[in-house]
This record gives structure tokens, C-alpha cells and sequence, in this order.
């Protein structure tokens, strides 16, 4: 595939970055619950404080990823990248210190704020590397396998935790996460836009700003071409497949961020999980991943194309929360990852269809607003439904039926299935004959 070489090195700093955080995932809810409820397999205080580091990362990710994806538009993907992979590292490494109370409440602090800059940025900015490199064909498979190689980072991040203690897994997620950024300075070699392009960007790019040689002036410029709100909105209104992909963005993630935000509490409260548990159970899910984002989606996308995959994808979505929601035994969330098969393909075909829709300097703000109204609707999941969650775990649940709030994500993600079946073939932007632009 066209150009598969030039992205080797994104592919392993993704790799090593992605290996380094979700190390971490399996250990943190009872490092959570240790620190905040020791001894117990029910806690409000846990969920709450949780749901409340999500929307605060979900508010500052929403403001920071487009800024972040539109600087990487000007000065390039390795410099901008270079931020979010720095800062992820100070949390790792407060963990890998101590997990006393005191140093918890640090890292909650932390991570929250260094969250805002890299919980979208990573992703981001290596969907821009690659739709620098890739063309509108081949781009659908090729996100894929950048998905793919997440997924892998995953199963290898939760395959390690699944083994380690859970001091030794903070230390050498901390070390792997130093390996990464270090990696990607030396070896990923700088990414810029490519203005030889027929097609015409949506907002006005680089080319179309009158350069100053005052300092001050070229700042103003700058800060003039970081995406706003009303930026947004017109990309929408003028791009009917970005605004229909948008849509679906917000609504899968607001679904995603339910599951997340209760998933796991309700398989403490209900099977009584721990850590090796939810290494187990991600550990399936992140296989599952890998092998469809790898070898499945550069399959069938180009034979049906990312909007059915994108619909298919979703179905299975639902289905698995369902499902989950009414888990009757502990062997119930072990067998539902056979829907992420195809789950795990929504994102790369949200992604593809968003990229395709707007011109070569124009890419990291696209990724950018995607990510930012992914990072919105993560804001909005956890005000929904942690509370949701503490309830019908608590004892004064208003009925019996602790998985209350995963059906309810079920729903909201049927909302973004519906959607996705009003997307037709549209071609990609040149093909169509956009010439639009903002004006300053």
C-alpha cells in the first residue's frame, strides 16, 4: 500500500504511547476504590469523583484538541505531538512513586489537567500524520490499521497488567511512556500539509492570509486561524457528510463515555471484579480489536465502504450494551466482546469520512473538531450517567436493575445507528467540487 513505510514510525511512537496508558486501565478502579473506600466493592464517592475528572477532561479536551490539531496544520504533526506525549508522562509517574491517598489525590489533579491536552491530541494529530501520507482510497483501511496498532498497544498494555503487580505496572507504564516520547523526537520525521492538492479547503487556509513581517502581526494571524465556533458551523453547513459524521461522533461518544463511566462499577458491585478480571475481560476485547482493525477493516472497507461499516459497526454497538446491561453471570461480559469486532470499526469510519470531506491543510482541524465534539459529548456522558450508575447500584435504586444506565447507553448509541443510516456514497470533497472559504 502506497506510502505504508513512511508511517512505520508512527505506528511504533502510537505503539509504545498507547502500551505506556492503558497499562494503567485494569489497576486504576481499585487504586481508585483503595484510596477512597478501602475495603469495599460499592462506592458513590469513586464514581462520582470519576465521572467528574471525565467531564472537566471532556471540557478542556474540547478546547485544546482543535487548537492543537489546527497548529499542527502550520508548524507540523511531530512538534505539536510532542506536547500531549510529554505531559501524559507526569501522572504515570506520580503512581509509579506512590499510591498512598496523598499521592492519589495528586495524580487525580494531574491527570485531569494534563488529560485536557493529551486525552484527543495523540490520536489527533497521528490521524493527520497519516491523511498527510495517504490518499482519499486507501485512507479508510490505513486509519484502520493505525486503530489496529492501538489495539494492540492495548492487548499488550493489559496483558502486562494482567501480570504485574500494581506498583510495578505504574513504573514501567511511566518508563514505557518516557520511551515513547523519546522515540518519536529522535525517529518520526516531521510532518506538513501538502498544498498540492485539487481540492479547496472549506475554511480559509495558510495560503489565503496576507503574511506580515511583524512579528505581532503574524501572532494576530495566527490566533485568527484557530477554529471557532462559528468556523465549526460552517464546516458543517457546508459539508453535509461532516455535519451527518459529526452528529454520530457526539452521540456514539456520549454512549461510549456511559459505558465507561459505569461498566466497570457495576461489574464490581454485581461479580465482584478485580483487577485481574478487568485485565482478562480487556484483554478480549482489545484482541478482538486489533484483529478487526487489522485485517478486517482494510478488508471490507474498500469493497462496501466505511458508511456501512460505519452502521454495522454501531448495531453491534448497541447489541453489546444491551447485552451487557442484563449480564446474569460473570461469564456475560467475557463472551460480548465478539460484538466489538465490529464495534471497533466506528471511529476509523467516522474518522475516514471526516477527512475525505476537507482539503490537505485543513486536515488536523478536521480530526481536531471531531475530537473536539467527542471531547463535548464526554463532558455531558458522566453528568448523566454517573449519577445514574451510584443510583441503581445504591440500595435505594428505584428498581432492581443495576445495568440500568448501560441499557440507557444502548439507547443513546441506537440514536447514532439511526443517523448512520442517512449517510449515502457522498465522494470526497474534490470530487464534488467544494470551493469554499472563510472569510477572515
Amino acid at each position: 500500500m502506497e506510502n505504508l513505510t513512511s508511517l512505520i514510525h508512527l505506528f511504533v511512537t502510537i505503539f509504545l504511547s498507547g502500551f505506556a496508558n492503558f497499562m494503567g486501565v485494569p489497576a486504576i478502579t481499585d487504586v481508585t476504590m483503595l484510596a477512597l473506600c478501602p475495603g469495599q466493592d460499592e462506592c458513590s464517592l469513586a464514581i462520582y469523583l470519576t465521572g467528574f475528572q471525565q467531564a472537566i477532561i471532556g471540557l478542556g479536551a474540547m478546547i485544546i484538541t482543535p487548537l492543537i490539531g489546527n497548529l499542527s496544520d502550520e508548524y507540523g504533526r511531530k512538534a505539536l505531538l510532542t506536547l500531549p506525549m510529554t505531559v501524559s508522562i507526569i501522572p504515570l509517574a506520580i503512581l509509579a512513586y506512590s499510591m498512598e491517598t496523598n499521592f492519589f489525590y495528586a495524580y487525580f489533579v494531574i491527570r485531569t489537567l494534563t488529560a485536557m491536552v493529551s486525552e484527543g491530541s495523540i490520536n489527533c494529530l497521528a490521524l493527520a500524520y497519516v491523511a498527510d501520507k495517504i490518499s482519499d482510497e486507501n485512507r479508510a483501511s490505513v486509519f484502520g490499521i493505525l486503530g489496529g496498532v492501538a489495539s494492540a498497544a492495548f492487548v499488550c498494555g493489559t496483558l502486562a497488567a494482567r501480570f504485574l503487580s500494581t506498583t510495578s505496572t505504574f513504573q514501567v507504564s511511566a518508563f514505557m511512556s518516557i520511551l515513547a516520547t523519546v522515540y518519536m523526537r529522535i525517529f518520526l520525521k516531521e510532518s506538513l500539509p501538502n498544498g498540492d492538492d485539487i481540492r479547496q479547503p472549506i475554511l480559509k487556509g495558510e495560503q489565503d492570509v496576507i503574511r506580515s513581517d511583524s512579528d505581532l502581526e503574524n501572532t494576530r494571524q495566527v490566533f485568527k486561524r484557530i477554529p471557532s465556533v462559528g468556523d465549526l458551523i460552517f464546516l458543517t453547513k457546508n459539508s453535509v457528510p461532516f455535519s451527518q459524521a459529526a452528529l454520530i461522533s457526539f452521540f456514539n461518544s456520549l454512549a461510549e463515555g456511559g459505558l465507561l463511566a459505569s461498566l466497570l462499577y457495576f461489574l464490581k458491585a454485581r461479580f465482584h471484579f478485580n483487577k485481574n478480571q478487568y485485565a482478562d475481560l480487556l484483554l478480549i476485547l482489545g484482541v478482538a480489536g486489533t484483529i478487526s482493525q487489522l485485517f478486517l477493516m482494510p478488508m471490507l472497507a474498500p469493497i462496501i465502504g466505511e458508511e456501512k461499516l460505519l452502521s454495522i459497526g454501531l448495531l453491534m454497538g448497541c447489541a453489546n450494551m444491551f447485552v451487557n446491561s442484563i449480564a446474569w453471570s460473570a461469564w456475560v461480559p467475557y463472551a460480548t466482546p465478539v460484538f466489538s469486532i465490529f464495534t471497533i470499526l466506528v471511529q476509523p469510519s467516522i474518522r475516514s469520512i471526516a477527512s475525505k470531506q476537507v482539503g490537505p491543510n485543513e486536515q488536523g482541524k478536521a480530526q481536531g473538531c471531531i475530537s473536539g465534539i467527542s471531547s463535548f459529548a464526554n463532558i455531558i456522558s458522566p453528568l448523566m450517567f454517573s449519577p445514574l450508575t451510584a443510583l441503581f447500584l445504591s440500595e435505594g435504586a428505584p428498581f432492581n436493575f443495576p445495568g440500568f444506565s448501560i441499557m440507557c447507553a444502548g439507547f443513546t448509541m441506537m440514536i447514532a445507528f439511526i443517523q448512520s443510516i442517512m449517510i449515502k456514497g457522498v465522494p470526497s470533497s474534490h470530487k464534488t467540487g467544494n470551493n469554499h472559504s472563510l472569510e477572515a
